[in-house]
């Protein structure tokens, strides 16, 4: 959950996850789409599922008990070099060095390293000295100790160096620079992109599809949703998506609302549509009784939601935030909803 997320926002993700699934055949034996729910809002939901996989390896393979050797360890999925140090550090005290963002800038600025830790022979430097320097008694509590150092003291801006108990030694304090140690990596530009989206009510219930477009989130409930340079392609690429889900005459009007949404080197302007069908249509599988709601064709792997089922589904950030920015603020959404169909 730590990688790429900051600790404050992982805590009660990981509290709640922990709870759900206290033990690894627990989670080992929880269906997918749980998994994913628990972990909607925290992003990069790969990590759920090669945290999922792995855990299913461990039962079958390992008789439920995480591996130590290194290996096994790295074998698993979602586990890189990173974080198979990590753990048989922190857990088993063996002697891998771990570098992290922190642990590398502590280390950077503690020898003075130019370059930056995205250029393979500058990380491989690092972390060759960082083994050096190992603590081979306590090799769990170095790492933990340098990454924290990393973390609160030696920070990317404004270094908190007075504080600091390796500053007696540290070359980039002695040079008067630790801000240039290790040289800021070339960020990709961000690319602002549009984003049509359609919430579509019949008898109080929602749909939605796996999936949001062009690959993302593919398995993460989202409303029909579809990418476009400007506005208008974006709403006309919807349309086409809406066609086979919707088995009447419809209608897309002005935007009912709008948000912005962050992914990765992605700037989102996200407008929200309300998708309307004429009240002369004739009824369709979009209209039927909540008894026996619509059955989208299958490829497009779509589900009616109630109320009570967004709560608990494996909702994506972008649907969240999609129904938050229709709310009114009482937070009737599905009456306010309900209000255009009539």
């Amino acid at each position: 959950m730590l990688q790429q997320t900051q600790v404050d926002t992982v805590i009660p993700y990981f509290r709640r996850f922990i709870r759900a699934f206290p033990s690894i055949r627990a989670l080992a034996g929880a269906p997918l789409e749980r998994v994913l729910a628990l972990w909607s809002g925290l992003g990069y939901y790969r990590r759920a599922r090669y945290l999922h996989q792995a855990a299913q390896r461990i039962v079958r393979e390992h008789g439920g008990r995480f591996p130590r050797d290194w290996p096994s360890v790295r074998s698993l999925p979602g586990i890189g070099d990173y974080t198979a140090r990590a753990i048989l550090s922190i857990a088993y005290d063996q002697p891998y060095a771990v570098l992290d963002g922190n642990a590398a800038r502590v280390m950077a600025r503690l020898l003075a390293l130019g370059g930056n830790v995205r250029q393979a022979n500058y990380r491989h430097a690092v972390e060759r000295q960082s083994q050096a320097l190992l603590s081979r008694q306590h090799p769990g509590d170095f790492n933990q100790a340098i990454m924290e150092i990393g973390q609160s003291i030696c920070r990317p801006r404004e270094p908190r160096c007075p504080q600091c108990p390796l500053r007696p030694w540290c070359r980039a304090w002695h040079l008067g620079r630790p801000e240039s140690f290790p040289a800021p990596p070339r960020r990709r530009p961000a690319e602002t992109c549009h984003l049509a989206t359609a919430v579509m009510v019949q008898d109080r219930r929602m749909l939605l599809v796996k999936g949001l477009d062009e690959g993302l989130m593919p398995d993460l409930w989202n409303f029909p949703s579809a990418f476009g340079a400007s506005p208008r392609q974006a709403l006309e690429r919807l349309r086409e998506k809406l066609i086979p889900l919707v088995n009447a005459s419809f209608r897309l009007d002005q935007p009912a609302a709008e948000f912005r949404h962050g992914i990765t080197y992605r700037s989102i302007i996200a407008r929200v549509y309300l998708v309307k069908t004429p009240a002369s249509a004739p009824r369709s599988p979009l209209r039927q009784p909540c008894s026996a709601p619509a059955r989208p064709p299958r490829a497009a792997a779509a589900r009616w939601f109630t109320s009570d089922q967004l709560c608990r589904g494996a909702l994506s950030q972008v649907a969240r935030k999609a129904l938050r920015s229709l709310e009114d603020p009482a937070g009737a959404i599905l009456g306010q909803l309900h209000s255009h169909f009539g």
